[in-house]
């Protein structure tokens, strides 16, 4: 008794009809695609399309069927209208982050592909908590690499070089450039994204 007593407690909010939180149909997937996401991100810095484009045409594909979108309006169109609109939300924020040459492509699609499941409200909490964490592990990884100073310098180039450059990325800052660091943002994508299940 005490055993399903603390499963429950710590499980996402499964089935809660028409609540912000979990929704139990995206858990699961979303789940699986960021376990693999980050293996794959971990391991060659790269999320693969074969894992991105079916999970976010999945979520799309659902919407329509599901119930527990947040708001009074449960129509169909409501459904296709939450997950458009967090798609939109996550392709919006990463797509920039993308053409500014700080994240990468697959990252983009990723986050497309969870705001698809989760809609745009809970996508928005991801993307907080996703900063924080991703924040956290960048500042670690420059302090244990010893390139601290290095970091704020590229992080200042990125927000502040476009007067620069104009409208148009730093060429040098892209991913695809072997003498730039990179990190996997896959795993930050997930606490956020897990985080955002329980708020």
């Amino acid at each position: 008794m005490i055993c399903v007593t603390a499963v429950v407690e710590l499980s996402p909010n499964i089935g809660g009809k028409g609540e912000q939180g979990m929704h139990s149909v995206a858990w699961w997937p979303t789940l699986i695609v960021l376990a693999v996401a980050t293996f794959t991100d971990l391991r060659s810095r790269r999320i693969p399309n074969w894992l991105v484009f079916p999970y976010l045409l999945a979520g799309i594909a659902v919407s329509p069927l599901r119930h527990d979108w947040p708001g009074l309006n449960q129509s169909i169109w409501h459904g296709v209208g939450q997950s458009l609109a967090g798609l939109a939300l996550g392709l919006m924020f990463f797509g920039l982050l993308f053409w500014m040459g700080g994240m990468g492509a697959g990252d983009v699609k990723l986050m497309a592909g969870i705001g698809a499941w989760v809609g745009p409200f809970q996508l928005f909490f991801a993307l907080v908590v996703t900063a924080m964490a991703g924040g956290i592990m960048v500042l670690c990884w420059a302090v244990c690499g010893g390139f601290l100073k290095e970091l704020f310098t590229g992080a200042g180039d990125l927000l502040f070089g476009w007067k620069q450059r104009g409208i148009h990325g730093d060429p040098e800052m892209v991913l695809a450039n072997p003498m730039k660091r990179k990190i996997a943002y896959a795993p930050a994508i997930a606490i956020g994204t897990l985080m955002s299940f329980f708020a």
